[in-house]
């Protein structure tokens, strides 16, 4: 099964439901509005921009729809939700369009409008949903007959897990057990047993896995998150049967009325539709950026340059979205060499700080570049700080829950840098991260807002270090 196969498949559909809509409602005014303008008013008729209007309208429908959030997830929509979504994501277009016809339009009355935004709402919604229906359909058939699946493992070997396989093998249509994965290097009964841990690579890319669930007996924090750190790296869903803290907390969710609640680990906080605005405000605001702080970039290229020798730009790997490494991008603050190879963590009085560098830092100006990594998708404008990997091992000893940060995109800011700045110790990292936890629990873009309008009181007011 391919996901992004489906989503395009919705795109299009979608796209192509919104030029029917435009017709038939182009249609809907010729015949109805048009001739009430000549029966009454004997003027001439208005020349209305069709073709313009017929591309337009698309694009601004699949925006809509983007930003209701539908394209993140559609498999795992009910048909309640997705009813809701295109009937919400309908009425907005339809009152759009709506206000741009009545201060563009020959005014025939009133009530033509109300008219006007009820046809429209209707076969938008109508066209839309039957489209939506219609795939949900042939996707719900492939699922049932088998020529999809969702490839699941189940990793553990104990009671616990072959609950878990056998509701699942009973109850759960969409995914299908490929086996189970020791994580203590005993059988326990099972089967299939596909190997242990260290095989769990190539048992991921060899059964094409989409899904893992642990299921271990009284597995420990440490045991649960080391196992939780190999699995993020290969982008797949990963759940975990709750313990008490989860369950009274509120985490464990019921995926499928006839399995056991789980806890998902890299299901993010944020409902789909602010995840989309949040993505569409990074892209945005960072070209912006990009464009407004050109001249600035140009004044400090030429001051870093004049300062010291070396390139003006800093790459350096830093570790990011489930667990894959980029190049974040940097004014250089350091002189060329600083570390020779070996990772130092800095302060502020740090001798290997330029002068410029300084300056840099404490308005927060060395890290204006990232607006590129947040534009290409490697980071967001909010979000926790990456790390490198030499200090995420160091982390990870202490904090071994360090992982769940790879479920959403790295930020150029966060509650964590905000509460306690530059980290020089792995102490502060730790403390840091205990904050952008708490963060990603809560995410919403009225904290982005917060988060943002409390970083540019760091900025002005030069707490940077």
């Amino acid at each position: 099964m391919n996901k992004q196969r489906i989503v395009f498949k919705y795109i299009i559909y979608d796209m192509v439901a919104s030029i029917i809509v435009w017709v038939l409602f182009m249609y809907f005014r010729k015949f109805v509005n048009d001739a009430q303008l000549l029966f009454n008013t004997q003027i001439f008729i208005p020349n209305y921009n069709f073709y313009t209007s017929l591309f337009i309208f698309p694009f601004a429908c699949l925006l809509v729809h983007y930003l209701s959030g539908f394209y993140i997830q559609p498999l795992k929509q009910s048909s309640v939700i997705t009813f809701l979504t295109t009937i919400m994501a309908s009425a907005i277009i339809s009152i759009t369009i709506f206000f741009v016809l009545l201060i563009d339009d020959v005014v025939v009355s009133y009530q033509y409008y109300y008219y006007s935004l009820a046809v429209l709402f209707i076969l938008l919604f109508s066209v839309t949903f039957a489209f939506r229906k219609w795939i949900r359909s042939q996707v719900k058939y492939k699922f049932r007959t088998g020529k999809w699946t969702i490839n699941t493992i189940v990793i553990g070997t104990g009671k616990s897990a072959q609950k878990i396989g056998d509701e699942i093998d009973k109850n759960v249509d969409q995914n299908t057990l490929i086996g189970y994965v020791s994580a203590d290097n005993k059988n326990g009964g099972v089967t299939p047993l596909l190997g242990n841990l260290s095989l769990i690579e190539y048992i991921i890319e060899k059964n094409k896995i989409e899904e893992a669930i642990i299921a271990l007996d009284d597995a420990s924090e440490k045991e649960l998150f080391s196992i939780i750190n190999q699995l993020y790296k290969f982008n797949i869903e990963i759940q975990f049967i709750p313990r008490l803290y989860e369950i009274l907390t509120g985490s464990a969710r019921i995926k499928h009325l006839q399995m056991s609640p789980l806890v998902s680990v890299t299901a993010p906080s944020m409902p789909d539709w602010q995840l989309s605005v949040k993505r569409l405000s990074d892209i945005v605001l960072s070209m912006i950026a990009l464009i407004l702080l050109s001249p600035a970039f140009l004044y400090f290229s030429i001051k870093i340059k004049k300062d010291s020798k070396g390139p003006v730009f800093y790459h350096q790997e830093r570790i990011g979205r489930y667990g894959k490494s980029f190049n974040i991008l940097k004014f250089r603050t350091m002189y060329v060499n600083s570390e020779s190879g070996i990772p130092r963590l800095s302060s502020a009085d740090d001798e290997r700080i330029t002068p410029v560098g300084r300056i840099l830092r404490k308005y927060r100006i060395d890290e204006l570049p990232q607006f590129w990594n947040i534009l290409v998708g490697d980071m967001s404008l909010v979000g926790p700080r990456p790390e490198r990997r030499f200090y995420i091992n160091q982390i990870v000893q202490e904090a071994p829950y360090y992982c769940m940060l790879y479920k959403i995109r790295p930020g150029l800011t966060s509650w964590g840098p905000i509460r306690i700045g530059y980290s020089d110790s792995i102490e502060k990292m730790i403390e840091r991260l205990n904050y952008d936890i708490i963060y990603i629990d809560n995410m919403s873009l009225l904290t982005d807002l917060k988060i943002l309008i409390f970083t540019i009181e760091i900025i002005f007011k030069g707490k940077g270090v």
